[in-house]
């Protein structure tokens, strides 16, 4: 199989040893798909995991650091899922993680319902764009806008998928906060931690992340904020810490 097409190219992930396939043409991991995979909770020794909305396999990889459990990915994009593949077979871990091309709406059936221990979601984070919008970029569009998915189908999918007791983590915006737990109750998930993750000190926070336990007791820890960047516009001993375990 050819590792790399057209532009396509090959990053380490954040002081790792994985790499993973991008290309600027298509949506590349951001830093929230890096958060994610560091404050979602996993299992060390095994379990099953699935990652929704899963892009270029960026969680998944992430992920595979930090448990010996099996991993799957499900991306809607084929483009998407095809550097996913292969990035995951580059780094010889296509006997834990594997992707899975298609909507994350039919996934409980799919897969079956409540068969996950853990489930992970980075969604588009935006509503539906004008055409023209589209039309510029579809691939960046679908990635960022409510196109395939909105959040309401995302934590349905989620919480069909997720074992009794099982955890769900999502990052998203702050401004979704109450959106985010309204329709986590909707859906028998209860939301139990909470971190806000700020630019900079003096700013206001610009990234959210959720962990709920289906049909968990109410019981919402706040943990402490996360500060990328100090006044010198280098990462914090926080995020180093988090992006580097220095």
């Amino acid at each position: 199989m050819t590792i790399l097409k057209d532009d396509e190219r090959l990053d380490y992930l954040l002081g790792e040893d994985l790499k993973i396939i991008q290309s600027p043409s298509v949506f590349s991991f951001s830093l929230d798909a890096v958060l994610l995979a560091k404050f979602a909770y996993v299992p060390i020794q095994k379990g099953n995991l699935l990652d929704l909305c899963s892009g270029n396999g960026v969680i998944p990889l992430f992920l595979s650091l930090r448990t010996k459990g099996k991993i799957t990915g499900v991306e809607i994009q084929e483009r998407l899922y095809d550097m996913a593949i292969r990035s995951i077979e580059y780094n010889g871990l296509d006997e834990r993680l594997s992707m899975i091309n298609g909507d994350i709406k039919e996934m409980p059936k799919v897969l079956g319902f409540g068969k996950y221990d853990v489930v992970t979601c980075n969604p588009p984070y935006f509503i539906t764009p004008s055409s023209e919008e589209i039309n510029l970029n579809e691939h960046l569009a679908i990635a960022r806008h409510e196109i395939m998915c909105t959040l309401e189908d995302a934590i349905k999918a989620a919480s069909q998928l997720v074992k009794q007791g099982g955890k769900v983590a999502f990052v998203h915006r702050p401004g979704r906060l109450l959106d985010i737990v309204t329709l986590m109750r909707k859906y028998r998930l209860e939301p139990k931690r909470v971190q806000f993750v700020y630019p900079k000190a003096n700013k206001e926070a610009n990234t959210l992340l959720v962990e709920a336990i289906k049909d968990g007791n109410a019981d919402l820890k706040i943990l402490p904020p996360l500060v990328v960047y100090n006044d010198k516009n280098e990462y914090t001993s926080e995020m180093n810490e988090v992006l580097f375990g220095t």
